[in-house]
């Protein structure tokens, strides 16, 4: 019942971000919840909504069905916490923050990475995913670009697409490179350098490897950690929370440490979706350190 439920939120909710309270057994509003948190209330019901920005292999979905790496967490961290019913609202990444603020969803997951700036908007949980970077090329990559350092030093010879908001970007504006092309989602910076109006895209490795494989008009290159001022730019992404609810972040957290804490639950969940042991956090790195930019 859990996943059959959890699938036709899911599926539903893909085609055009419908309230699904016509679920047997799941409708919202079932019980008093005037005055509840937003665990209790989510636990009350059985249901809670998630946002995604539909990019591979994080969250999306497919065949009208969620899946991901972040999903296959929040399924079992959720149902641990008696919450059965997973929906899903698709939307563009500038708007996952926003609408959670606004009480649109109760939760982004799309592995969203832990920067200063947006934690002075939201909360995140603990860490869940090491990132690190690439980029998707042309072909046999014919500008010989390695990462962004190589496309500053092109200059103007190179055109780089970024995706509107993401880490990447903000990379791109610290080394100077002016020459860029925003995209509104993973899929897009891929198009755009098959369609040869952008040299690379930057984005995380995970992502574009998952994407471009088996790709005959692209590649991308080795994944790299980016260095800003000489400081590696650690790159982590979490489950990210409405400031007030601190009882679902709390909640939320304890669950997560069970997988994050046990390398092989970790990789059960994951690693149908090209992550591996590499991208299981560090014991000792916190989220308080990402938020306060304590990188070096």
């Amino acid at each position: 019942m859990t996943n059959r439920t959890t699938r036709i939120g899911i599926a539903t909710a893909a085609v055009g971000t419908l309230t699904l309270g016509l679920l047997a057994g799941c409708a919202s509003g079932e019980g008093d919840t005037e005055g509840m948190n937003t665990l209790e209330k989510a636990q009350e019901e059985g249901t809670i909504t998630l946002a995604i920005a539909s990019e591979q292999p994080y969250s999306w979905v497919e065949d009208g069905e969620a899946t991901g790496a972040t999903i296959a967490m929040h399924e079992q961290i959720f149902k641990n916490l008696g919450i059965d019913d997973i929906k899903i609202e698709e939307v563009d990444w500038n708007s996952l923050i926003p609408g959670l603020n606004a009480g649109r969803w109760d939760a982004v997951s799309a592995g969203m990475s832990i920067l200063p700036e947006r934690c002075a908007e939201a909360a995140f949980s603990d860490p869940e995913i090491m990132y690190t970077t690439t980029l998707v090329v042309a072909k046999d990559n014919p500008k010989k670009l390695s990462d962004l350092d190589s496309v500053a030093a092109a200059g103007g010879d190179v055109t780089l697409a970024v995706q509107s908001g993401a880490i990447e970007e903000g990379y791109a504006t610290d080394l100077g490179i002016a020459n860029t092309i925003q995209v509104d989602s993973a899929q897009a910076g891929i198009e755009v350098v098959q369609s040869g109006r952008a040299d690379a895209f930057a984005l995380t490795a995970v992502s574009l490897n998952w994407m471009t494989e088996g790709s005959d008009d692209v590649e991308t290159t080795e994944a790299f950690v980016q260095e800003i001022d000489g400081v590696e730019q650690i790159g982590a992404g979490a489950t990210v929370f409405r400031q007030d609810d601190t009882e679902l972040l709390e909640a939320y957290n304890e669950e997560l440490a069970k997988i994050t804490g046990d390398e092989a639950s970790y990789l059960g969940l994951v690693e149908p979706f090209g992550f591996t042991a590499e991208n299981l956090p560090p014991a000792d790195l916190t989220t308080e350190q990402l938020c306060s930019g304590e990188l070096g």
